[in-house]
């Protein structure tokens, strides 16, 4: 753990303690701040514990500032069942190296549970490649291809606009309307949603997840992501 991060948490807890003691206690203060600080020092776990009680409280306080709209996906880039009741959503980038690793750990979520929708929330934020890749992706939605174009995104590459048209190309794309599409005010207004929704979690690459209603930074793989997902319906 960072040893500011861990200072900060050892004065928090002192407080803590001693907002407990009592005026008539202080004058133990000295030998309990010692005591109290080395049974932390040597139960670290309880301090990690801490840090991810805070962490969860401030990631719940930005969910909830996000409101529902996070939630809704811009219209066919989705994965799964597009009526689904559990919700998985991820900000992806198609020249993210993880993002691609990670796509083996989506596709399994949703052979496990057929209630699972999966909202990719489009974050071209590694090249300029990734920015018209992610245009051809949710105009690829707006014909009913975005599934197959994701995955055929990832397989060819994003690192050209030959390959992103060859990807296009393969999921059967109407290519002169996706052209348009992918210029359209509505693409340029998601991806604008899409940053704003980032900013204001907290995301600063990617992968990042939300899983129901716990958030993650970077591939943190299927078990993690299918225990939050179940848990977010007990």
């Amino acid at each position: 753990m960072d040893s500011s991060l861990r200072n900060t948490l050892l004065t928090a807890l002192l407080a803590l303690v001693f907002g407990f003691l009592g005026a008539a206690t202080w004058s133990y203060a000295g030998l309990a701040d010692n005591r109290t600080r080395a049974y932390l020092l040597d139960n670290p776990s309880i301090l990690q514990d801490v840090a991810e009680a805070l962490q969860a409280e401030q990631a719940s306080a930005r969910l909830a500032d996000a409101g529902d709209d996070l939630y809704e996906a811009f219209p066919g880039a989705v994965m799964g069942n597009p009526q689904g009741t559990t919700v998985l959503i991820e900000f992806s980038d198609y020249n993210c190296g993880v993002c691609e690793a990670s796509l083996a750990d989506v596709q399994q979520l949703v052979a496990a549970d057929p209630d699972l929708k999966v909202v990719i929330r489009e974050l071209p934020i590694l090249s300029p490649s990734s920015e018209d890749a992610a245009r051809m992706a949710l105009a690829a939605a707006m014909q009913g291809k975005y599934g197959e174009f994701h995955e055929k995104i990832f397989e060819l590459g994003a690192d050209s606009p030959a390959s992103i048209e060859a990807a296009a190309r393969a999921v059967g794309l109407d290519m002169e309307r996706a052209r348009t599409d992918a210029a359209s005010d509505a693409v340029s207004v998601e991806l604008a949603r899409n940053f704003e929704f980032a900013r204001s979690l907290g995301f600063t690459g990617t992968p990042s997840f939300i899983a129901g209603t716990t958030p993650f930074m970077g591939a943190v793989g299927f078990e993690r992501l299918k225990e939050a997902l179940d848990n977010s319906g007990a």
